[in-house]
């Protein structure tokens, strides 16, 4: 990987899922280290106070389990949106919060609806039927990847658990179904590897000299024979011995 290559890896890929990540770690730092209590910052459905949470609830969170939990496949998933789909990256991560709250804060409970879970649904839904739709095989393969990973994230779609965000979920689901629907005409660029360039050679490729009609590998190929021809140089002296005459010599 060039210079170039992993500076922009660090920072683009890696750097701002990471820097979100970290804003959440630092919301839950500053309740823990003033003693403060920000759920008040989350999705209240139906209140015009409420409307804060769209943006802040991401950010809080109501115990280092549930930060935890959150933060993990928050930072994959993010990496993973930011790696693939570097021209709609910024569009899907910012419109999907922004989506997800409005959506929970019109169908959510009357209680104070905190956490990143709504944005990893959203996330994880993009991202699996994003890779289907595009017919690609990277795509595809990625999508398999957040199934395995993620897959048992369905379950929480539905109340089984009165303390836990069904509606933001179902949201952030719903949010990454659509923004996949409407993405699907932004596949990302198949780099072509060098045999499948149209002006590719086989007989001029470097690595395939190294193998013989019978596939037999050689190590070190024979050196290819010069066949220019070299040029004759002409050499003139003169030298003189005491007593005779000053003779001229050509090699």
């Amino acid at each position: 990987m060039s210079k170039n290559k992993a500076l922009y890896f660090s920072t683009e890929v890696i750097g701002y899922p990471l820097l979100f990540v970290m804003l959440m770690w630092v919301f839950f730092w500053a309740e823990i280290r003033f003693g403060w209590n920000l759920n008040f910052l989350g999705i209240y459905p139906q209140k015009i106070e409420g409307l804060q949470g769209i943006v802040l609830g991401p950010f809080i969170h109501s115990s280092l389990k549930h930060l935890f939990n959150n933060s993990v496949p928050m930072l994959v998933l993010t990496t993973a949106l930011f790696y693939f789909y570097r021209s709609i990256r910024w569009k899907v991560l910012l419109l999907g919060l922004l989506f997800t709250g409005i959506l929970t804060w019109l169908i959510g409970r009357p209680a104070l609806h905190i956490g990143a879970s709504g944005v990893v649904y959203m996330l994880a839904a993009f991202l699996c039927f994003k890779g289907i739709f595009s017919k690609q095989y990277q795509l595809t393969a990625l999508a398999f990847v957040v199934v395995f990973l993620y897959g048992s994230l369905l379950w929480y779609l539905f109340p089984i658990d009165p303390k836990i965000s069904w509606e933001g979920h179902l949201s952030g689901f719903v949010v990454g179904l659509l923004f996949a629907f409407i993405f699907r005409s932004n596949p990302i660029e198949n780099k072509k590897y060098i045999w499948e360039q149209e002006d590719y050679e086989p007989d001029n490729d470097p690595f395939l000299k190294h193998f013989d009609e019978d596939g037999n590998f050689i190590e070190k190929l024979p050196e290819t024979e010069t066949t220019e021809e070299i040029p004759k140089v002409r050499i003139t002296y003169t030298y003189k011995k005491e007593g005779l005459n000053e003779d001229e010599n050509t090699l």
